[in-house]
């Protein structure tokens, strides 16, 4: 699991190898545009690739239509990065799942993130009609099937594919009851990696952890840039499975005028240092929500 092809031999993706090795990940994502200009992409590829274990590139975030993620995939293999295909179940059938696995293997994409993606009505396409043919626990035993050399009408593969599959899961949910169900079958359909949803109380997510590492999986921490205490009350109120302390809000709040981005990067990075201290999981995911470039200021942060 976790291969792919280059130059005719069958390869270990760096990021699965990374994985084994138990080295203290961290991934971080692209925001594809929208529309064809991939100056900016390709410019915040190039800052990060070398800064982290693999980007992520996002596919059709919140319901929003941007250009594909298995473009900016390709996009940072052609600059020697690690990339990490996300693919939700929202916009295609399994038809098109398949096809575009097939696709993404052979221009050297060797692992995938297998979500459900969110709700269509979210997004800037709220008449489009919402696929979900399959959800993200079908979707990983989806690539599975297609490891092993058969498509998931029974058909043989003329050339398999080989993934580092992964999931996510909110260890801060409430009630976290559906999660950890939700979460034992991904483990069970395949998945080798979860990267969690914004986490910010570490007592809470320590708790999650307990649980968590009974199964063989490597779980990612996710860590979401805080710009300021408006974006933090907002996501607490508004988006399932996040919880900002009040006490990081009052902190971003006492920010300096125009200094609350700087005090959500310090609050990022001290989140960071403080679950690879306390060997809490296997490492990070940084979500920084169009702010790309301050990503190496939180790995500074971070002392990483």
């Amino acid at each position: 699991m976790g291969y792919y092809e280059q130059g005719g031999k069958r390869m270990v993706s760096k990021f699965k190898q990374a994985l084994d090795n138990g080295k203290f990940m961290v991934t971080s994502e692209i925001g594809p545009p929208k529309g064809t200009d991939i100056e900016q992409m390709n410019h915040h590829i190039a800052l990060l690739k070398d800064k982290v274990d693999a980007l992520n590139v996002t596919d059709h975030q919140s319901s929003v239509m941007r250009f594909p993620s298995i473009g900016g995939c390709q996009s940072i293999i052609e600059a020697n990065g690690e990339a990490i295909l996300q693919m939700t179940c929202r916009d295609r059938n399994r038809i098109a799942l398949q096809a575009d696995l097939l696709l993404a293997y052979s221009r050297g994409v060797g692992n995938v993130l297998c979500l459900t993606g969110d709700a269509v009505p979210v997004g800037d396409h709220g008449t489009a009609k919402g696929v979900f043919d399959l959800d993200s626990v079908q979707l990983l035993h989806l690539v599975r099937q297609l490891e092993n050399g058969a498509d998931l009408g029974g058909n043989k593969l003329v050339g398999a594919v080989q993934f580092c599959a992964g999931a996510t899961v909110t260890p801060e949910a409430e009630p976290l009851e559906p999660q950890l169900i939700k979460f034992e079958k991904k483990v069970e359909a395949g998945a080798e990696f979860f990267q969690t949803q914004a986490i910010y109380d570490l007592e809470r997510f320590a708790k999650f952890m307990e649980y968590a590492r009974q199964f063989p999986v490597k779980i990612l921490a996710g860590i979401v840039l805080l710009s300021s205490a408006r974006m933090a009350k907002f996501m607490t109120e508004n988006v399932p499975g996040i919880f900002v302390p009040q006490d990081l809000i009052d902190e971003l709040a006492k920010a300096p005028k125009g200094g609350a981005l700087k005090k959500g990067i310090e609050i990022a990075g001290r989140t960071i240092a403080a679950i690879k201290k306390e060997s809490l999981c296997d490492g990070v995911h940084i979500m920084a929500i169009n702010r790309e470039e301050v990503v190496p200021d939180i790995l500074a942060a971070a002392d990483l």
